[in-house]
């Protein structure tokens, strides 16, 4: 089941481009980014705050090296696919819920979006919400 799932939301080769392009501009804001997305994850989940104990800047450079490794691997997912398992058995183990996965993503994109402004337009924005999901996807595969 995971399979078909996975298989209708692959990026087609404009949104990889777009992932790519938009993603190269979001490391050169690392530091803003960061501070939106966790500002609006907080805001959407108060009780998420209490999951992250280090400083977040640190799990702010974390996000975008994971990122950017999955960035990278939009060609062929199948070699990071099971690190996001890793990932996402990690996580649960620290008591995120596979729920909170589409507060992440929420934040996550409204963040993108501020930090892109009119650079995000609908198609890039598509393109950042079918990547997110697959992220998501297989990291929760890697809890169930």
């Amino acid at each position: 089941m995971q399979t078909g799932a996975n298989t209708d939301l692959r990026l087609t080769p404009e949104q990889r481009r777009l992932v790519r392009d938009t993603f190269d501009l979001l490391r050169e804001q690392e530091g803003p980014l960061g501070l939106l997305f966790y500002g609006k994850l907080f805001e959407l989940d108060p009780g998420a705050r209490k999951l992250f104990h280090n400083d977040l800047a640190l799990q702010v450079q974390k996000l975008m090296q994971m990122l950017g490794s999955i960035v990278d691997s939009l060609d062929d997912l199948e070699p990071i696919r099971e690190r996001l398992g890793q990932l996402g058995r990690q996580h649960a183990s620290y008591g995120v819920r596979p729920e909170q996965y589409e507060t992440l993503s929420t934040a996550l994109m409204w963040a993108i979006a501020q930090a892109l402004g009119p650079d995000f337009d609908r198609d890039t924005k598509e393109a950042w919400q079918r990547a997110l999901r697959m992220i998501s996807i297989a990291m929760t595969a890697g809890i169930s």
